[in-house]
This record gives C-alpha cells, structure tokens and sequence, in this order.
C-alpha cells in the first residue's frame, strides 16, 4: 500500500527536451560560409577562363565581389542571430548560393557582351535586398501583425499591377515602370502582397470554406457567394489587369498561387482539379487569340522553324542547343556559348547558361537548391499553430515553386515560355529584392514554428 501511494503521489517525470529548441546559429554560419567560397571560387574561374590572367589583374576582379557578397551574409546572419534566433538555419545559405551563383553566371556573361554589363548593377540591387532583409526581421517581430492589412495589402496590390499599363510596352508586355533612368517591375512586389491577403482571408474564413456549400459531386462543393465571391472577384480582376498588359506569366503564377492557396484552406482536392482544367481553358483561350502569346505557342511547338526558313535559330533554339552542348558535367564556367541566345540570356535564359556550362549535374543541384528552399518553407507552414501563418508560409514557398517551374519549363521546351525571371538567379533589381523579402518573411515564419512554446509565450 505504501509503494502504490508513493507510485500514485510520486510527480511525473520532466517532458522530453523540445528538438526545435536549437537554435543552429553556428550551422548557418558555417554554411554560409561555405555559400560564399563556393561564389567566390566561381567567379575567379570566370575571371580566369576569359583571359588567362591572375585574379588581381582579370578582366572580373574578384576583391570587391567577395567583399560586398560576404559582409552582406554576414549582415543578414547577425540580424537573424539577433531578432530571428531560432530560424530555420537552411534558408539564408540557400538564398546567399544562389543569388551569388547568379552573379557569378550574369559576370560571365558580361564578359561575353561587354557593351550590356550588368553585375555591378545586380551585386548593387542583391544589397539593397538583403537590407530589406534586415528591416522586415526587424520591424515585423510578430507575422501575425501582417493579418490586419489584409485589405491594405490588396489595394496597394492592384495599384501596383494597373501602373504599368501607363507606361509604353517592353518587348511586347507593360510591365515595367520608367523613370528618370530607373525600371522595375511592380508586379514583383504585388505577388507578396496578394499572398498575404490571400493569407488573411481565407485563415479568416477557413471554416466557412471547409464547411459550408452545396455538394456538386465526388467532394467538391460549391462555396456559398458571399464567402468565395470577394476573393474570387479580387483574383479575377488582378489577373484580368495582368492580361490587359500581357503578362501571362505572372497571370499563371496568380492563377496557381489561388488555386494551391484555396486547397489548403479547405482540403478540398476538387479545387486542384478545376483549376487545371480553368488554367488549361484560359491557355487555350489567350494563346490562340492574344498574337504575341499565340507566338510563344508556335515557338514552342516547333522551336526549330526559324532555321528550316533560314532565319537562323531563335532563342527557344538556341536555349536548346546550350542544354544539349553542356552534357552531364557542362563545358566549364566561361567556356559556353550561351551567349548567342541574345537579350534574354541574362534574365529568361540565364538557366541556359548554367545547363551549359555546368551540365546536368550543376542544373540539378541548382534546382535542388530551389526546391529545399521551398519544402523548407512549406516544413515551416507546417509547424506553425495558427492558420494565417500557414497559409502565408504555404503561400510565398509556392510563389518560389511556381516561378521555378514556369521559368524552367520555358527554356527547356516543356511549356510555352512566360518572360519571367528565375529568382536570384536571374539579371532583375525587381525580382531579387522581392525574393529577398520573401526569405525575410519565411525566416521570421520558421523561427515561430521552431520557438519553444514557453519562450514563445513568454514574447507574446
């Protein structure tokens, strides 16, 4: 009787130490380092498959490039150590390798066109991201903040998107703003924007969705109209205004942002099939009617006709061939002829680039990369206990997987191709420092989701 009470009343062992608890610090610092070697080393070889000459004395002197590429990693370590201390420890070396494997690709191709260079500008505008960076880790200490400016977000998105139809068309798409000497693309900073609202509405109106509705068939069920029809309306006209200045890349990008969004939201997988099958209509519908979508089409279904006119191989072509020269381990980095692909060689097929000259194995890690990046995020959504997180998480990972997958599939013939910009890799001001806040946001996210509950209590 006395070891059964002394059983009964003895107190219960302590709890498991809580795995997320680390911190990692050290982890991230290490691998970044190892980031910018990698950067770095590749810069010298670009430097020195030009002319043959020693690094301090090559046409691509690598000094200042690892300066400003490691004292901007080293910044944005310290701003996470201090304000984001519990982080995913992956995400920041991930976005430093690829934003320095892309300067390391748009410096080589400077030294191939020397009348357009365009890394000074890049390294200029990677640096003016990673101080966005700093800012949203340290003005935005709490992500559920960010769900009170649902519709504040949604407006300032809009008027972002409408801008460029003000603005004379470049290359076919308004999509630009310029001013007094300056460019950049609006739409880059809407898809945040839209993400968050996005976010916010549907964490707000998740049971409706979930619940409510009359079953069509199987397990979908039609969402009642005042639940669905202000999202819905907002979707429509985003993409309605982004057709008006023909940027249908960014329009699919939208269309599958909703479509992923609205799926977590309800768990309703009916919703994935609909929207494959709208995407497919809409395809049909602006390819065959819109003429400078309906030339991309018939680029991509016969990207060699150009040459059986005797016009010579167009860019499509000319990005199949780089594939195909660079072979399982690539011609080395300066050795390739990318080049020939023409304007587009720094932005839309700067992946050509690195599938020729790395080969199969370097464009494998790279979108390897790419796709850590963003089960990270997701692992982040995952872990987190309020639904608007989630879905913010869930959100700005498939903006990253969206843009890989459209941009990838354009220059490798697997969809007909979109002009948007890989991000980090990719010559744009616009698109690196919006990827730049889009690590910033899932940072903040994933240090909420690997928080000590206690210690998050605590801070609350």
């Amino acid at each position: 009787m006395t070891a059964l009470t002394a059983k009964v009343t003895e107190p219960p062992p302590p709890p498991p130490p809580d795995a997320r608890a680390a911190k990692r610090r050290g982890i991230e610092l290490t691998l970044l380092a190892g980031a910018v070697l990698i950067s770095v080393l590749g810069h010298l070889y670009v430097g020195l498959a030009a002319d043959g000459r020693s690094p301090r004395t090559s046409a691509a002197p690598a000094a200042p490039y690892a300066a400003g590429l490691g004292g901007a990693a080293l910044i944005a370590h310290l701003a996470v150590r201090l304000r984001a201390p519990y982080a995913d420890p992956l995400l920041l070396p991930i976005a430093v390798l690829l934003n320095g494997l892309g300067l390391v690709l748009i410096q080589r191709l400077d030294l191939a066109t020397p009348g357009a260079p365009g890394a000074g500008d890049q390294l200029r505008w990677s640096a003016l991201g990673v101080v966005l960076f700093v800012l949203v880790l340290v003005l935005l200490r709490d992500h559920r903040t960010l769900q009170r400016y649902a519709y504040l977000s949604v407006t300032a998105a809009l008027t972002l998107m409408l801008l460029p139809v003000f603005f004379p068309a470049v290359n076919g798409a308004h999509i630009w703003i310029r001013f007094a000497g300056l460019s950049f693309q609006p739409g880059e900073f809407a898809k945040i924007l839209l993400a968050l609202f996005f976010a916010a509405y549907l964490a707000a109106n998740r049971t409706a969705l979930a619940l409510t509705g009359r079953r069509l068939f199987w397990k979908l069920r039609l969402l009642p109209g005042r639940v669905l029809g202000p999202i819905l309306a907002i979707w429509l006209l985003s993409v309605g205004v982004l057709v008006l200045e023909r940027d249908l890349g960014t329009s699919l990008l939208f269309f599958g942002l909703f479509v992923i969004m609205l799926f977590t939201a309800t768990g309703r997988i009916g919703w994935i099939a609909i929207g494959l099958l709208l995407a497919a209509l809409g395809a049909y519908a602006v390819g065959t009617l819109e003429p400078h979508v309906h030339s991309r089409v018939q680029d991509w279904m016969n990207p060699f006709a150009s040459i059986e006119r005797g016009d010579g191989p167009g860019q499509l072509a000319q990005s199949l061939f780089a594939f195909a020269a660079g072979g399982l381990l690539g011609a080395g980095l300066g050795h390739g002829q990318s080049f020939l692909i023409g304007f587009a060689a720094k932005s839309d097929f700067v992946l050509a680039t690195a599938g020729e000259e790395l080969g199969l194995v370097g464009l494998t890690a790279i979108l390897l990369l790419y796709g850590l990046l963003v089960s990270r995020g997701f692992r982040a959504g995952l872990a987190l206990r309020d639904p608007f997180g989630r879905l913010l998480a869930t959100g700005l990972a498939s903006i990253v997987a969206l843009q890989v997958f459209v941009i990838a599939g354009g220059v490798t013939g697997l969809i007909p191709l979109t002009g948007m910009a890989m991000p980090f890799l990719a010559q744009g001001g616009s698109s690196v420092v919006t990827n730049w806040i889009i690590v910033a946001l899932l940072v903040r996210l994933s240090d909420s989701a690997r928080r000590p509950r206690p210690a998050q209590e605590a801070a609350e």
